[in-house]
Parts: structure tokens; sequence; C-alpha cells
């Protein structure tokens, strides 16, 4: 019996200490061995010794299968993270309902107060040489002028009727040309209307000239007083002032900037990619780190696997060794 219990035993730890050593020269040593000048075998182990062509390797795997633009675009544009995007940006916009903070306190976790300042000055000043340039080049003041002149020629426009129904109250265009017609009778007043349709033209001409050089030598000013007041107040406001009553602009903004993220993703991702060597970087990471530091993470990652490695060493062990005793 006993030579069925000894060669089952010996085969046994036979099997289990050359997985054991096996998996071991894996990693060690980490570094080439010396005798006599002439290097040990099988020195250094077998991923020091394959460490750049397994990285190299292993980057060009993950970056061909597992981040590559497909893979990666599935995964940013999926239904669940668009989701979570679009809950973030609500739970963001709730938050800020609530929250008493100025625009200038809630911009200065962002920015410092010169870049604020900054900022605040270049957009009224943008935005002042816009409206200016449009107040200074367009027909602004021939449409003032055509308005005013229409404006007063409609409450004059009762001259040469003496009508004054007894449903609207009389106007001083129907006053006066009441006075005209009882001076001067029905002629008169038409001659007096008539006189007064023929200076409507010249007179909206002239008002035209005097608004449109006002408004090229002044308007800047003008303008630009009124945005920098405007822009002040602005940043005084808190923010749960901005945004009250304005649900539906902040729903339109909150899917404005999950398609702007789409967008962003569908269109810049394959530069993106290209941009960034994912390969190149894993593999130079690979290659930068101590050997011990990747031995440790291995085996933590695979410890399971090899445990179970070396007690099937011993197990084929035990059965070889049971089955050359029966022959």
């Amino acid at each position: 019996m006993t030579p069925y219990i000894v060669a089952p035993l010996v085969g046994s730890v036979i099997g289990y200490i050359t997985n054991a050593l096996a998996i071991r020269m894996l990693f060690r040593p980490h570094r080439a061995k010396y005798l006599f000048g002439h290097r040990v075998p099988f020195t250094p182990g077998i991923i020091p010794k394959e460490k750049g062509r397994i990285a190299a390797s292993v980057g060009g795997s993950i970056s061909e299968n597992l981040m590559n633009e497909e893979v990666m675009e599935k995964s940013l544009l999926s239904e669940e993270l668009l989701r979570k995007l679009s809950n973030g940006i609500d739970h963001f916009i709730d938050s800020q309902r609530q929250n008493p903070e100025t625009l200038r306190s809630f911009l200065s976790h962002y920015m410092s107060e010169k870049e604020i300042d900054d900022a605040a000055s270049k957009g009224s000043d943008d935005l002042t040489q816009l409206i200016y340039k449009k107040l200074a080049d367009s027909d602004v003041g021939d449409k003032i002028a055509h308005a005013s002149v229409a404006h007063v020629m409609a409450k004059m426009q009762h001259f040469g009727s003496g009508l004054a129904g007894k449903e609207r109250r009389e106007g001083i265009g129907d006053l006066i040309g009441k006075g005209i017609r009882k001076i001067f009778g029905q002629t008169g007043a038409d001659a007096t209307s008539q006189l007064i349709n023929s200076l409507a033209e010249p007179v909206e001409h002239a008002l035209a000239n005097n608004i449109n050089e006002i408004l090229h030598n002044n308007s800047r000013e003008i303008v630009g007083d009124l945005i920098s007041t405007e822009s002040k107040s602005l940043l005084s406001r808190q923010m749960r002032d901005l945004l009250a009553g304005k649900e539906q602009e902040l729903t339109q903004a909150r899917d404005s900037l999950v398609q702007l993220y789409v967008k962003i993703i569908r269109e810049r991702l394959p530069r993106m990619l290209a941009a960034v060597d994912i390969s190149k970087i894993i593999e130079d990471r690979i290659n930068e780190m101590d050997m011990a530091e990747a031995e440790r993470l291995i085996l933590e990652v695979m410890d399971k696997e090899l445990r179970a490695i070396v007690w099937l060493g011993a197990g084929l062990g035990f059965l070889m060794g049971f089955i050359n005793c029966l022959l």
C-alpha cells in the first residue's frame, strides 16, 4: 500500500512545486543575473524579458479592440449616459433655482474677479459696437422720422373734415380744423390741409437727417452707457431671480446642451482619437512601470486563477503518480 500512497503524494508535491515555480519565473528575477560574465539562463523572468513586446501588443490590442472609434462613440452616446447628462443638467438648474447668490458670486466659483470684469467689459464693448454700427449705418433715422411724421399727420388728419364723431374725442386737429373753417371757410381749411401735407415730406427728410446725425455722433456713448448699466445690474441680480419663470427656456437650454454634446462627440471624436495615440500611451505606461509594481498588480488581479493553476498541478501530479503505480 505504501507505493500507492507515496507515489501519488510525491507526484502531487512535484506538480505543485513545478507550477508554482513556473508562475514565479514569469516575473522573477526582475533583472538578468550573471555568473562569471555569462547570463544565467531564464533570467530575467519571461515577462520582464519581453516587457517591451508585451507593452506594444497590449497597447495595440486595447487601441484596436477596446478603445476604437466605434466602441468609444457607442459608450459616450449611449442612452444611459445621455440620460445621466440630461438629469445632471436638470439637477444643476434645480439647485440654481434656489441659489441666493448673485450672478457675480456664482461666476466667482469658476473665474477670478478680474476675469469676470474683463468678460463683462468685453461683452459690453462688443455689443455696443454691434448696435452702434447698426444704428450708424442703417436707415434707423429715416424710419423714426417717417413714423414721427406719420403720427403727426394722423393727429392732423381731420383738418379738412370738421367732423368729430360722437364715438371718439375731438383731437387737436379737429379743433384747429373747425377754427380755420370758421375764419376762412371750407376753402381755407382745404388749402391749409394741402399745405400741411406738402410740408410732410421735407419735414420728414430734415428730421431724418438730424436723427441720423445724432445717432452717428452720439449713439456709441448712449448705447455704451445703457449696456454698461444693464451689465452691472445683471451681475448683481440673484441666480434664483434670473431663472424664475423661465422653465421653457431652461428646458430648451438643457436639450441644446445635450444636442451640442452629441454633435461634438460625433464630429470631434475621430480627430480626438487620431490626436491621442492610445496605443502609445498604454505602451509607454507599461514600460514605465516598475516590475515589482507590475507583478503585484497582476497577482492581485489573477491571484485566484494562479492559485487554481498551482493546485491543478498538484492534482495532476497526484493523478499521474497513482496511474504510474497501477502500471
